[in-house]
């Protein structure tokens, strides 16, 4: 069996506010194969982006373990830990996180600056990753001068500059009226299912849910199912981004 590009084995993490503990995640197990679609669903509360956060590198967990690619977070420095994120892993969220002074495409190129590829090269894949979303037309168009569903779409093709091997994303239809939301659904399935990239979802939409290869659910900090039940014993799940 291929290693699971993702791992995690028992993790817990605790907030604290004052007096008042909040355990967020109980001894938390999860892997996620290479190439596959996975929705956390779960009532709010239940510790679903917690979760996100912890085994994406962008939050820190009191105990237990988490595998990226075969490596343990934990033995990253900051340092370290920022610059795999910034060339493997590629980040959607439901309020876009846009700068508001920049275009579109401007926005799209700034994690290829960030990793130090020369202005030239990061333009032209930039707007390559626009094109991919359909936006061709709008490249040029500051956040302000785009809807909803087109500002979701340039934080998609951000997300996908990189070409990472992981996408994490966190409600990332929540700001969308439902038109805008189904078309960004289907622009992220047909991304997955092209490239074969690996896409974890945090999400209340059930409809969300019904497009992932799986859907794992959570309550009260613990994974109650993580829909491998419901898979054929004799598949492997990535072999199911296709279906």
């Amino acid at each position: 069996m291929e290693q699971p590009i993702i791992s995690a084995h028992q993790l817990h993490k605790t907030f604290r506010n004052g007096q008042i503990q909040v355990h967020a995640l109980r001894g938390v197990d999860l892997m996620v194969a290479r190439g596959e679609m996975v929705a956390i669903m779960g009532p709010s509360g239940c510790g679903k982006t917690t979760l996100l956060n912890c085994i994406s590198g962008l939050d820190d967990f009191d105990s237990g373990e988490v595998m990226i690619e075969g490596t343990d977070l934990r033995t990253m420095n900051d340092r370290t830990r920022t610059t795999y994120r910034a060339q493997r892993m590629g980040f959607v969220f439901q309020t876009f996180n846009l700068l508001p002074v920049i275009t579109a495409v401007e926005n799209v190129e700034l994690p290829l600056l960030v990793s130090g590829v020369k202005p030239a090269e990061a333009r032209k894949r930039a707007l390559a990753a626009l094109a991919q979303v359909g936006l061709t037309d709008r490249s040029h168009h500051r956040p302000a001068e785009l809807s909803g569903g087109q500002r979701q779409r340039v934080t998609i093709a951000r997300a996908l500059v990189n070409n990472p091997a992981i996408v994490w994303a966190d409600e990332p239809t929540g700001n969308l009226d439902s038109k805008s939301a189904d078309d960004i659904l289907q622009l992220m399935r047909q991304l997955n299912q092209e490239r074969g990239q690996t896409l974890v979802i945090v999400t209340h939409d059930a409809q969300i849910g019904n497009l992932c290869d799986r859907i794992v659910r959570m309550q009260d900090g613990q994974i109650i199912d993580d829909g491998q039940a419901h898979l054929a014993p004799e598949t492997e799940p990535a072999a199911l981004v296709a279906a």
